[in-house]
């Protein structure tokens, strides 16, 4: 299953940006603001071209982590300019290649509508997490709200056939994979969440 989502992304690698832009400049301030409260030793779940690496405070220890060598390839000059430390490391979200309780902040950004077993990918971010670290999640999520629960539901089979899922319930994901839940905001409707969550 890896390989697959890695050739996924590789393809999309070259593209992405054109796609994500606007995306990233309608949800900025947001993240910006999440972004804030990191600290100490941060991992960045799939950090794609690296559009959201000028999010981030300076001064940090950061490592930008993806399962595509092609989006770590696109992201290379703009983790060159990161005013702080910022490394680069191909992996995969459900078999991390770093070792117990390693990061202070672990930070996702749109990330869990496409790993393919979400419980197992957060059960290993909490692994890498230091017992007093925090999980920070800008997601989107399945909705509970009429009419989009019903969009959601039937928009996610068409969309599972090239990456993300439209209808997860990423808040329950989180719980079932042992952390606890500090805060939920909504963003955007009850779809755009940022859900902080400690060990």
């Amino acid at each position: 299953m890896a390989s697959v989502a890695q050739s996924r992304w590789d393809k999309a690698s070259s593209t992405y940006d054109l796609f994500s832009r606007g995306a990233e400049r309608r949800w900025e301030v947001a993240k910006r603001k999440s972004l804030s409260h990191v600290r100490g030793r941060v991992l960045f779940l799939a950090v794609g071209t690296g559009l959201e690496v000028p999010f981030f405070p300076s001064g940090l220890d950061i490592t930008g982590m993806d399962i595509s060598w092609g989006m770590l390839s696109q992201a290379k000059s703009r983790a060159a300019g990161y005013q702080g430390g910022f490394r680069l490391a191909q992996s995969d979200v459900e078999h991390l290649a770093f070792g117990d309780e390693t990061f202070d902040t672990v930070v996702t950004s749109c990330t869990f509508c496409s790993v393919p077993d979400p419980v197992a990918g957060l059960r290993e971010l909490r692994r890498v997490l230091k017992p007093d670290g925090e999980l920070r999640m800008f997601e989107h999520t399945g909705s509970r709200w009429f009419p989009f629960r019903l969009m959601l539901n039937a928009m996610t089979p068409i969309t599972r056939r090239f990456g993300p899922e439209m209808n997860r319930d990423t808040v329950a994901n989180v719980v079932q994979s042992g952390f606890k839940l500090r805060s939920v905001q909504n963003v955007y409707l009850d779809i755009v969440k940022i859900i902080v969550a400690g060990k």
